[in-house]
Parts: C-alpha cells; sequence; structure tokens
C-alpha cells in the first residue's frame, strides 16, 4: 500500500525531523501562539505515524490471513479477511483526508455562525435544524461545543445562533461547511402540505486568540449591553448582561449572551470578533491573490454550497464537488465527513 507524496510513513517522520528543533527550543514559549502551533503539528504527525502503522499491521494481517485460507483451501475467514480490508480502506481514506489539513489555521478551533434566509418561520427551522446536524458531527467527533450566542425563532427554530467547536483540527474539518444550504421538503407549517425551498447561511472562522494579524482599534468598535432573551436562568433575564459589538470599518457585528457576567460575554464576544475578521482578512488576501494568478475563485460566504432534498425524492449533494448522499436521515444526524473529506480533496485539487 503507497500513495506517495505525503501519504507514506518516510514522509511523516521528515516532518517529525524537521519539527524537532523548534519543539525542543529552550525559547520556544516566548510566542505562545507559534508554540501551540508547533505543538499542535506535532501531536498531529505523531498520530498520523501510529496510524499509518496501524493499517500497514492489518495489512499484513489480511495478508496472512489470505495465505492461510489458500493453503488450507479454507473460506471460514472471508468474513474476517473482508472486516480487515474494510477498516484498512476506511483509516486509509481518514488518513488521507487528514493529511490535507495544512493550513495555519486548521489546527484551531472552529467559530460557527448559522443565519436563516427570508421565508419565517420555515427558514428558521430550517437553520436550527442545520445547528443539530452540526452538533451532532461534533458529538461524533469528540469535539466540546458552547453555544455562545441564540436568539430563538418567533413561532419556532432560531434567528440565529453561534458555537464554538473545541478540539483538534475543529477548523479544518468545518472550514467548507460556510456558504449558503438550501433545503427543499414538504413544509411541516403549511397547512396545504406544499412543497418550501428554505435557505439558512453557515459562516465558520478559526478562533484567533492572540494573533498579531488582528489588530481592533477602540475608536472602530461600538459595544452595547442588553438582557439576554434565550433561557439561561434568572440571573440572565434580571441583568443587562449580554454584550453585542458593532466594527464599523468591516460592518460585522457580533453578540454574546451565554456567560454569566457582562465582563465574561464581552471577551467571548471580542474572541469571536477577531476570528471573524482573521477569516475576512484571508479571504480577501485569496480573492486578490486569484485575480493576480486568474486561479479558479473560491466559493465561499453567500454562495449556495449544498442541496438538501426531502421531497420528492431524497437526496444530499454538494454542487461544488458533486458528492451526493441519499441517506438524508443518516446526514442530519451529523453524518457530513463524506462531504468534508470530498471538499478537502476539491479545494486541493486532489
Amino acid at each position: 500500500m503507497n500513495f506517495g507524496g505525503v501519504f507514506d510513513p518516510a514522509h511523516l517522520t521528515r516532518q517529525l525531523e524537521t519539527l524537532a528543533p523548534a519543539t525542543h527550543d529552550p525559547h520556544l514559549w516566548e510566542n505562545p501562539a507559534e508554540a501551540k502551533r508547533t505543538l499542535a503539528q506535532k501531536a498531529m504527525l505523531e498520530r498520523s505515524l501510529n496510524r499509518w502503522k496501524e493499517i500497514e499491521s492489518r495489512r499484513d494481517e489480511a495478508a496472512l490471513m489470505v495465505q492461510m485460507s489458500e493453503e488450507a483451501g479454507d473460506t471460514t475467514l472471508e468474513r474476517e479477511i473482508g472486516d480487515h480490508l474494510a477498516w484498512i480502506a476506511t483509516a486509509a481514506e481518514q488518513l488521507y483526508t487528514q493529511l490535507h489539513l495544512s493550513e495555519k489555521e486548521d489546527p484551531h478551533n472552529a467559530i460557527v455562525t448559522i443565519h436563516p434566509g427570508a421565508g419565517g418561520t420555515e427558514s428558521s427551522d430550517w437553520a436550527q435544524m442545520l445547528t443539530r446536524m452540526y452538533l451532532r458531527w461534533a458529538e461524533r467527533r469528540g469535539y466540546r461545543v458552547e453555544t455562545l450566542d441564540l436568539q430563538p425563532g418567533e413561532e419556532a427554530g432560531i434567528k440565529s445562533v453561534t458555537f464554538r467547536a473545541t478540539g483538534e483540527y475543529a477548523y479544518g474539518h468545518l472550514k467548507g461547511e460556510s456558504g449558503v444550504h438550501r433545503l427543499v421538503r414538504i413544509s411541516p407549517f403549511d397547512a396545504n402540505k406544499r412543497r418550501h425551498t428554505s435557505f439558512a447561511s453557515v459562516f465558520v472562522s478559526p478562533e484567533i486568540e492572540d494573533d498579531l494579524d488582528v489588530v481592533i482599534a477602540d475608536k472602530d468598535i461600538r459595544i452595547d449591553t442588553y438582557r439576554a432573551s434565550s433561557a439561561g436562568g434568572q440571573h440572565v433575564n434580571k441583568t443587562s448582561s449580554a454584550i453585542r459589538i458593532t466594527h464599523f470599518p468591516s460592518g460585522l457585528v457580533v453578540q454574546c449572551q451565554n456567560e454569566r457576567s457582562q465582563l465574561q460575554n464581552k471577551a467571548v464576544a471580542m474572541t469571536v470578533l477577531k476570528s471573524r475578521l482573521y477569516k475576512l482578512q484571508q479571504e480577501e488576501k485569496r480573492a486578490a491573490m486569484s485575480q493576480i494568478t486568474g486561479e479558479k475563485k473560491e466559493i465561499a460566504w453567500g454562495s449556495q454550497i449544498r442541496s438538501y432534498v426531502f421531497q420528492p425524492y431524497q437526496i444530499v449533494k454538494d454542487h461544488r464537488t458533486g458528492t451526493e448522499i441519499g441517506n438524508v436521515a443518516a446526514v442530519m444526524d451529523g453524518e457530513i465527513d463524506p462531504f468534508i473529506e470530498s471538499y478537502l480533496k476539491w479545494r486541493q485539487g486532489a
């Protein structure tokens, strides 16, 4: 088994050896942000190398069982051999995908914001369905999720939600989810049972804590306080602890009402603002570079990336990669890894 390129143990070992001087540098933690990135990269490479060794071990076991089965004319091992081969194929695909996460921001936590499009209750419900899909996916991945801001819909669903997914390479996996998601279904809110099309926007940014590339001047922002409107106990509703920050140069508005104190909410809101500004800066740089080089423009915020069709047939299709899944229920229950994996390969032209 040899996929070439970065997908071999010798290459992973060389990358670890290249990182070794930096990880043993006594001055490493003089730049905490860079130290975290370096150690995260080292941990990822070590896990990848160990995974590769496990794949090779399983391959050798399967080969031995095939040889034993052929020599003895015994077919009882066929099922076990098949299980080994299926495991190897899945593990190799996952490892191959993980090695596409090479951008500087990929190891960071992810901040996800979801807004319904026009359509009132129907779109608000769709935004809530998408939120549940990502929460179930994060649960499967072992990521910790914290809701930073939640605005309930008037009748059902949500007006907006912002949550943080904490875990290794959370942003790297979720970055391709930014864009407009389209739903086609028989509306449960329509007494005539007509088919409706709804839209919701997803925006994903890396959590940036101490990045010198993001500078926010006091004169460029306005901070407003208000009483939280979502469920959070008596304390939340009795005090004006929720925070809304408006950034004038970009027009970005972020808010947080999840924490118990105004100070905590302000700190979280500033983190979200820095993350979104960082993402905006990176997209502007990529757009400028694409114009210079004539490269294909990246599909990003504001574009329809995926359709979820419940009626008259069932299919979920990613319009960038062409990936299709017929089991809509499984996708809505968080099984979106095929879309994530195909996007990462498509992005790098693999």
